[in-house]
């Protein structure tokens, strides 16, 4: 019998061995609420890097984002509907008007150090 291998993306690794502050995560999430809004401009192999990262640090605690609002990001991510995308567009408002500029640029900085550098 042949044991199945899996492999784990870098992106996966990497978050896996750091830690992240409470407005880290939210901006990690934030980033994927940009993404399935499509109003993301990074390249498709460092926007599949940040949904690695989201599902390594989502069960950690951010502050903006309740249960529900990370359900919707997951029914986005497996069958988006006209509703849930209004959502998603609403969450991501919401969170870009909540995270400071400055606070967001400095979290993006850190990631294409670390992952694209």
């Amino acid at each position: 019998m042949t044991r199945a291998v899996y492999k784990v993306h870098p992106a996966a690794a990497w978050a896996a061995g750091q830690a992240f502050s409470a407005i880290e995560i939210d901006c990690t999430t934030t980033v994927v609420l940009k993404i399935l809004d499509g109003k993301c401009n990074m390249l498709p192999g460092e926007k599949a890097a940040i949904m690695e990262i989201y599902d390594v640090i989502i069960a950690d605690d951010g502050e903006l984002f309740g249960p529900d609002d990370l359900n919707a990001i997951h029914v986005a991510r497996n069958r988006s509907t006209e509703e849930i995308m209004h959502r998603i567009h609403a969450l991501r408002l919401y969170a870009e008007a909540m995270i400071p500029k400055p606070v967001m640029k400095q979290y993006k900085a850190r990631l294409r150090d670390a992952l694209f550098g």
